[in-house]
Parts: structure tokens; sequence; C-alpha cells
């Protein structure tokens, strides 16, 4: 597990190489709201060992948080969309869900605006997929969200909350707090 010097030197190397990401935002502002919040660190600590290669990102609304910026979906697959929908399996049902593990790291899904937002600055998931926070009027209904991009673009989809599959996984978030 990498501790926090190693994981500040790693993605201040990545927020230095992804300017494009976080224009206008200098690094020390992010480190010193990184440390003021040692919550916050073990949090990017667990998404980097789950590979997900988090990166602050700005997002056109004003909000600023490290995303999950690996090419493909993280490890953390093979999920499906909420607890409900887990329990409520009758066949084979995952270890966990993706809300579950976000709930317990204190993280959060993106939102459909943020992964098309991420998708308009990198080229992500191109082979796998993503949950991705659900409004309540579809999850009510058995439905949740995911993307993918194809086609040189982002594609939002439905599936049932209770599905899994080895390709989908999903990509967290955690805000910064200035």
């Amino acid at each position: 597990m990498k501790k926090h010097n190693e994981i500040l030197t790693i993605i201040k190397e990545r927020f230095e190489n992804n300017i494009e990401r976080h224009p206008n935002i200098s690094w020390s502002d992010i480190e010193d709201s990184i440390l003021k919040n040692n919550n916050v660190l073990d949090i990017i600590i667990k998404l980097e060992n789950d590979g997900g290669e988090p990166d602050v990102i700005s997002f056109p609304n004003g909000k600023i948080a490290f995303v999950d910026m690996v090419k493909e979906s993280p490890n953390r697959r093979s999920f499906c969309y909420d607890e409900d929908a887990r329990i409520k399996r009758k066949k084979f049902p995952p270890e966990n869900s993706a809300w579950g593990y976000a709930r317990a790291l204190g993280a959060r899904l993106i939102n459909e605006e943020e992964y098309i937002y991420i998708q308009s600055l990198d080229d992500l998931d191109l082979k796998s997929s993503s949950w991705i926070d659900t409004p309540d009027y579809i999850r009510n209904l058995g439905g949740a969200l995911f993307g993918d991009k194809r086609y040189k673009r982002a594609f939002i989809y439905h599936n049932g909350a209770d599905s899994y599959y080895s390709s989908r996984g999903f990509r967290l978030c955690v805000d910064i707090i200035k």
C-alpha cells in the first residue's frame, strides 16, 4: 500500500502532466486542501491502489475533485449498482456494490454530466464501461445508468441495477474542499 508522501509525489506528477484537466489551478492550492484533510489523502491512496489513477478535474460548474482517470474502468469490477440490488439478486449476488464500495470509502460515483465531461478530456472506457450515479426516478424503477465511449463519443445506457459484468466497473470522485 502506498504511503502519504509517495502518493503525493504520484498525484503531483499526474497533475503536472495533465494540466488541461485543471487549467488555472495550482498544485500548491490542491496540496494545501489535501493536507488540511488527511481523510481525502487516504481515499486518494485507495483509488490509486485500485488502479484508478486519480487526477484533479476542474468541472465547468466550478467544482474541483479527484476523479479516477485510468483509461479503462478501474480494477473494481463485477459489482452491481447498489446494496439494494445486490441483496435482492436471487442468483449469484456479487460480493459488493458500486455504491456500497464508494460509501465505505468516503467517495461517490460520478454523475452523468461529470462522466460526459471527463470523456471530453480523454478517451476512457473504450473497452469497458462504468456505473454512474443514477437519478432516483430511474433507480426506483429498478434501473441504473452506465457509460462508455465508442465511435469517439460518450454514450449513456441503462441496465437492471442488479446486473454486473467483468467489463463494468465504476469511477469514483472525491470532492476537494478549498
